[in-house]
Formats: C-alpha cells, sequence, structure tokens
C-alpha cells in the first residue's frame, strides 16, 4: 500500500511516505517553514522510493484539531494532489495519530490550544490496536478538563503548558506522561492505511480541517479577564 501523508496541526510539522510495508518520513522544524518545505520533502519522498503520484492509494493529512493555518496548509496540499491523481483522502483526527504514540490500551491527549485553552480527547484501543475515540474532542480551559472514568496514559503538550491544572490535578489517575508527544506524519500514515481498509476515504473536495472551535484570537476584554495583557 502507497499512503502520501501530511501533518502540520503544530509547531513540528512532518510528512511520511507509507511505501512496501516501510515509512519513510520528513521532519519540517518551525511553523514558519512549513509551507516552503512541505512540497519539496514530498517530492524527495516520492522520489526516494521511485513512486509515482498515480501509484498511491491516497492521500492523508492531519486535521486537528490544532493551528489554523497548519490545517489549511496540510488540507489544501493534500486536496491539490488527490485532485490531480483522482484519489481519495484519509482525513485524520492529530489527537488520534498522538495517541497512536503511545503503546498502551487507554490515552488521554491534550494539546496546547492557546488562548488559554487546551485541545483534548480519550482514546481507546479497538479490535484492530488502533486508537478508538472515547466521547468527543473538545476544546477546554485547563481547569474545566475532566478525565473519563478509569486511569489513564496522558500525552501532549498541554500537559508541558499546564503542568498544575492538568498533570497535578489528575495525578493520581494517570498511569505516565509525554508531554513532549507531538501528532507526526508516521501515524497519520498508519491511520490513512486502516482507512483504505475500511472503506474510509472522502472526495477531496469533502475533506475539511477538525477545527474544534471557530474564534483564532480573544478581544482584549478576554484577554484581560484570564489575567492576560491588553
Amino acid at each position: 500500500m502507497n499512503i502520501l501523508s501530511i501533518e502540520t496541526a503544530c509547531e513540528h510539522g512532518s510528512v511520511a511516505l507509507m511505501h512496501g510495508g516501510e515509512l519513510l518520513v520528513r521532519r519540517i522544524r518551525g511553523a514558519a517553514n512549513h509551507s516552503e518545505a512541505i512540497l519539496r520533502d514530498l517530492r524527495e519522498l516520492l522520489a526516494e522510493a521511485d513512486v509515482a503520484v498515480a501509484q498511491l492509494d491516497a492521500v492523508a493529512f492531519g486535521a486537528g484539531p490544532g493551528a489554523f493555518t497548519g490545517l489549511r496548509l496540510a488540507c489544501g496540499v493534500a486536496q491539490g494532489i488527490a485532485l490531480g491523481a483522482d484519489l481519495g483522502i484519509a482525513v485524520v483526527n492529530s489527537l488520534q495519530a498522538l495517541a497512536l504514540q503511545i503503546d498502551t490500551a487507554r490515552v488521554f491527549v491534550a494539546t496546547d490550544a492557546r488562548m488559554g485553552e487546551v485541545y483534548h480527547a480519550a482514546f481507546a484501543r479497538d479490535a484492530d490496536g488502533m486508537p478508538a475515540l472515547v466521547g468527543s474532542v473538545r476544546c477546554s480551559a485547563p481547569l474545566d478538563v475532566e478525565l473519563p472514568t478509569g486511569d489513564w496514559f496522558a500525552a501532549g503538550s498541554a500537559f508541558q503548558v499546564w503542568p498544575e491544572e492538568l498533570g497535578a490535578r489528575h495525578l493520581g489517575r494517570l498511569t505516565g506522561c509525554r508531554p513532549e508527544a507531538v501528532p507526526r506524519a508516521d501515524e497519520v500514515a498508519r491511520l490513512a492505511a486502516t482507512a483504505v481498509t475500511r472503506g474510509l476515504l472522502v472526495p477531496p473536495e469533502r475533506a475539511a480541517p477538525l477545527y474544534v472551535r471557530d474564534k483564532v484570537a480573544m478581544t482584549t476584554a478576554e484577554r484581560l479577564a484570564r489575567g492576560g495583557r491588553a
């Protein structure tokens, strides 16, 4: 199976090519470099594996939640490639991709959403070993985040940005924590392979980011109310 994947939901972007059971990966450091590097790196991956776009089974992208600009970039590039080659797209939840990095049955993922909020979701492994969403993906203030019943392994940047509000407050129910973990194109490709097998690809015109929240900035009054500066 040949799958080209893109993940630019956070500052640490990446692209990957699943080919012949192996993954070729390129990391992109710094959000400002995403738009400049992504097409070049995708071309290099295809050339290295000697795979033509017409030989792909699908294109995949991390749909978020995450940085709005990064999500639109990944979606747009995936749509452009898929439209040109008449391919379906695997729209992958970036929090689910992060959860797939953690080799435990239950993972609670929380990433920094800026503006004093975090994106969060819980995942439990299904019969195929893939992380399945428990409940819904949400965007909340750190003190409003509640874990589902039971014990969970924690992962994501929010546990680094909000250690007291998240890590310390739920310490008795966390079996471990990886605050440095970020969504990667590697896992986006693996989840996309499952989507191909299950017939869950969407046509390019229907692919869209998962924003979760609509606002990209707070008003001055909202910043002051949260203790920020005008």
